[in-house]
């Protein structure tokens, strides 16, 4: 999970643990980049991902200093080891054409804060069908404060 605000961190931190899914936060989409093993922003596309990290779900605010969710969704997406990871932009603001642009770079989902637990509901059949997902705990990557893995 990545969030730049604390109590956002938590509360989606503790809505994702409700499901049993073990999760790392961190605040910005630099950090998640580190943490998925791409420190070379610039040249993100050639690095390989991090091989102690397994990661099945990215969960990111659009809104955060430095690198915005949609770049970091496009750098995702950019990258051919980890394009196939499903990625979720999470905002406060329902502005339709960031919206639109989010889906059409290929976010999975795009939930209005404050996050709910049906939301967190809607996440299962992303990770049912991604290849790398555990059957016995689930790990996310939340892009705006969070650490999730």
């Amino acid at each position: 999970m990545v969030d730049d605000s604390n109590l956002d961190r938590k509360l989606i931190e503790r809505l994702l643990k409700t499901f049993s899914y073990h999760v790392t936060a961190v605040d910005s989409g630099s950090k998640a980049l580190e943490f998925l093993g791409l420190q070379d922003v610039d040249k993100f596309s050639s690095f390989s991902p991090n091989p102690e990290v397994e990661v099945n779900l990215i969960i990111t605010d659009y809104c955060m200093p430095g690198m915005t969710g949609y770049e970091l969704l496009r750098k995702i997406k950019e990258s051919t080891s980890l394009k196939d990871i499903p990625v979720v932009i999470m905002s406060s603001d329902n502005i339709p054409t960031r919206i639109n642009r989010c889906l059409e770079e290929g976010a999975k989902e795009y939930f209005l804060k404050p996050v709910r637990l049906s939301d967190v509901d809607k996440l299962k059949p992303y990770l049912s069908n991604n290849k790398r997902a555990s059957t016995d705990e689930e790990e996310f990557v939340l892009n705006d404060k969070s650490r999730a893995r």
